[in-house]
């Protein structure tokens, strides 16, 4: 490989991301590789890269070298290594198209993220507690840089997931309370209004298409900077109601067949679903129905 294509920065940012997903520290890694601390940030800012070393963190961190150098595609085994790539990218893009179950997290009120720990801490698995804790740390780092680049974004919801959302209301767990329960579609109801205050206000910048057909349950968000394609990210992780930050395997490729695809599946499910005022009028009236 010609040294003037390789991307370090890149290189780097895959290597930070791989290191979170292994659940460890910088001087974790410099103590496995008999490397300093400092050097540990040098590769993960592409200021220090040499093959030798990325074959062994390679081998730590239980990924290919093709796959840290951008050839091969990234998978991800649990949230915290994967959303920390989704930030990456998000800083990187111009623009997104994104279809998340139930709606993208960057759209997700202030308050969502607390209501977000509630659902993990209720779903009762003490085992990911680290990594839970981890995961939520990194998606509030992921909103703050949405607040700070405000990529444009290009939302496709699927309506059967808006009304599953709000039929269960923000839930860890099924086996909880009447009034329990009720308190949870209350917020659900509330995320759906800030959901529709947020295109209203922004229109210019976020784009909705709202699919009354059914549409793939494997969420995916596209990368663009500008007309430059950079990723796709695929997700079997959940941020809605009864949600999934540790279990499944997430991808991540820079394959042009892969994005192609993809946008292709994008843009027939787009065409085919209401969108601007339409769409927002849709959600109107699914939100009333469980008023």
């Amino acid at each position: 490989m010609n040294n003037s294509m390789i991307d370090y920065v890149a290189i780097g940012q895959r290597l930070r991301a791989y290191r979170i997903a292994a659940s460890l520290k910088a001087e974790d890694v410099a103590e496995k590789l008999k490397i300093s601390r400092a050097a540990v940030y040098r590769l993960e800012k592409g200021e220090l890269i040499k093959v030798e070393i990325l074959d062994r963190l390679a081998s730590l961190l239980e990924t290919s070298l093709t796959s840290l150098l951008g050839v091969d595609t990234e998978y991800y085994s649990s949230g915290e290594g994967f959303f920390e790539r989704m930030r990456q990218l998000e800083q990187q893009a111009s623009h997104i198209y994104s279809h998340f179950d139930p709606f993208s997290f960057l759209l997700t009120s202030d308050d969502y993220l607390d209501h977000l720990a509630n659902m993990l801490a209720e779903a009762n698995l003490p085992q990911d507690n680290n990594k839970i804790r981890a995961t939520l740390a990194i998606l509030k780092e992921r909103k703050q840089n949405y607040l700070q680049y405000f990529p444009d974004v290009i939302n496709l919801i699927g309506l059967q997931h808006i009304e599953r959302f709000l039929d269960l209301g923000l839930v860890g767990k099924l086996n909880i309370s009447t009034e329990q329960r009720k308190q949870r579609c209350k917020l659900a109801r509330q995320e759906i209004s800030h959901l529709i205050n947020l295109f209203e206000e922004h229109e210019e910048q976020l784009q909705i298409g709202v699919s009354q057909a059914s549409i793939p349950s494997l969420t995916f968000q596209i990368f663009y900077q500008k007309q430059q394609p950079l990723a796709l990210a695929m997700s079997p992780f959940r941020l809605g109601e009864l949600p999934n930050v540790t279990t499944g395997i997430a991808s991540i490729t820079a394959s042009k067949e892969a994005i192609k695809r993809h946008q292709h599946l994008f843009d027939h499910l787009w065409q085919n679903s209401a969108k601007g005022k339409q769409a927002i009028d849709l959600l109107k009236k699914t939100l009333m129905r469980y008023q």
